[in-house]
Order: structure tokens, then C-alpha cells, then sequence
């Protein structure tokens, strides 16, 4: 049931394309975790994009960002990601040394 660019919206697709795009989850760390935990780190990296760590009060440009972002599928981008950098397996990285 996707709605645009073969994602379920507009702002899905604009994260995935803008922010983690080519974003490889074992060069993040995230390369363990199941889908839906992938989803909750993809949404704590993209918050801390737009808040970073200055600790200041929201301004209203962030509250619009966190409003854009809040329509995200984070589950669908987690699912795509998974699809497309599988997690290699304990036999794959001995066959790798």
C-alpha cells in the first residue's frame, strides 16, 4: 500500500531519501537489532539530527522538523534497510578470517 514513490507517504520516503539513504546499519551499530528496534534508532538518530545535543529549548523550526517527522514509517525504512544490508551470520564472518 504505498502512497509515494513506492513508500507508504511523503515523508517516509523523504527521510529514507535524504537522511539514511546508502546509511549501511553495521557502520551505525544498528546491524543487530530486529526490525522493530532498527525502527526506534532510525527515529532517535533523526531527532537528534534536528535537536542535537545543544540542549537549548525547541525552536519553532525544530517543532516543524519533529511535526514533519512524526508521519514517518519507521518500521517500512527499518524493512528496507534489513532487505537491502542482510546481517551476516556468526559462519559468515568465519569464513570471512
Amino acid at each position: 500500500m504505498a502512497n509515494y514513490n513506492g513508500w507508504t507517504n511523503y515523508a517516509t520516503w523523504r527521510v529514507n531519501l535524504e537522511i539514511f539513504d546508502g546509511v549501511d546499519p553495521r557502520d551505525m551499530g544498528w546491524n543487530r537489532l530486529d526490525r522493530y528496534d532498527l525502527g526506534l534508532a532510525l527515529k532517535d538518530y533523526a531527532e537528534e539530527l534536528i535537536c542535537g545535543h545543544s540542549g537549548s529549548k525547541n525552536t519553532i523550526a525544530e517543532d516543524y522538523a519533529l511535526a514533519f517527522i512524526s508521519d514517518v514509517n519507521w518500521r517500512e525504512i527499518a524493512d528496507h534497510m534489513v532487505e537491502n544490508y542482510p546481517v551476516e551470520t556468526d559462519t559468515d564472518e568465519l569464513e570471512d578470517a
